[in-house]
C-alpha cells in the first residue's frame, strides 16, 4: 500500500489533508529524511513530526474502562471512543470495542481493527470465559454458586437456560463470577434471578488476560501478540 493512502486509513486526515502532511516535511523515515507520498515503507519506520505513527492495523488496545461511559458511538453522554485519541475513530478499518460493558461496569475492555479476531473472542462457540467482580446490595444466600453452575438458569424473558458459569464468593457481599455467554446484563440479571441485587461491577479479565493493574481508569495500552493469545490461553 502506498504511503499516502496508508497514512490516511489510520485516521491522520483526508487524502488532501496528509498530501500537505508530505508537502511540509512532516512524514519522514527513521533517519529524518522527507518520503514521498508514493513510497512503500515499513510501517515502523515511518514518522510524522519526529514521532511513530500510531498503530498498524490489526491492533488490539486494552482499556481500563471507567464507570459513566458507554461503549457506542452515538449515545449521549461520556462514550469510551472519547478516551482514545481523536483520529482513532477516523481509521479504517474501524476500530471496534470487542463486546460491551454497561456504563455502570468498569473494567477490562478491548478494542480492535481485525474483525475475525472481534468474532471469534465474542463468538458463544469460543467460550471465551469473562471474569466479574461484584458487590451486591445483599449477603448471598449460600447456594448461588450450585445454581449458576448448574446450567439450568433461566433469566427473566428468555427461554434457553445460561451456560454453566463459576462463582467464588469473596466475602458475605462480594463475589467473582466466571461466564462464557455475553448476553444482555447478563451478571446483574443472575443475581436478580437470586433476589439479589449488583452494586457494583468490574471486569477483571478476559480469558487468561487479567486488566492491567498499571492501568488507572480511562488509560489504555497497546497489547503485544503474546497478551493477545492469552485471551485464548
Amino acid at each position: 500500500m502506498k504511503l499516502l493512502r496508508h497514512v490516511a486509513n489510520l485516521g491522520y486526515g483526508s487524502r488532501r489533508e496528509v498530501k500537505a502532511l508530505f508537502r511540509e516535511g512532516r512524514i519522514t523515515d527513521a533517519a529524518g529524511r522527507p518520503l514521498d507520498e508514493d513510497a512503500r515503507v515499513p510501517h515502523a519506520e515511518v514518522r510524522l513530526d519526529g514521532e511513530p505513527l500510531d498503530p498498524a492495523p490489526g491492533v488490539v488496545l486494552m482499556m481500563h474502562k471507567p464507570v459513566g461511559t458507554t461503549c457506542s458511538t452515538r449515545d449521549a453522554g461520556r462514550l469510551v471512543y472519547g478516551l482514545l485519541p481523536p483520529r482513532f475513530r477516523l481509521r479504517t478499518p474501524a476500530l471496534s470495542s470487542v463486546g460491551r460493558l454497561d456504563r455502570d461496569t468498569s473494567g477490562l475492555l478491548l478494542f480492535t481493527d481485525d474483525g475475525t479476531l472481534l468474532h471469534r473472542i465474542i463468538s458463544p462457540r469460543a467460550h471465551v470465559p469473562k471474569v466479574y467482580e461484584a458487590t451486591l446490595a445483599e449477603d448471598l444466600r449460600g447456594d448461588e454458586g450450585a445454581l449458576f453452575a448448574s446450567g439450568t438458569l433461566v433469566l427473566e424473558s428468555e427461554d434457553s437456560p445460561l451456560a454453566p458459569a463459576g462463582l467464588e464468593v469473596l466475602g458475605p457481599r462480594r463475589a467473582r463470577l466466571t461466564v462464557t455467554e455475553g448476553r444482555y446484563h447478563q451478571v446483574r440479571r443472575m443475581f436478580a434471578a437470586t433476589g439479589n441485587r449488583v452494586v457494583t461491577l468490574h471486569r477483571s479479565a478476559v480469558g487468561a488476560l487479567p486488566l492491567d493493574p498499571a492501568l488507572g481508569p480511562g488509560e489504555w495500552r497497546v497489547l503485544a501478540p503474546e497478551e493477545i493469545a492469552r485471551v485464548f490461553a
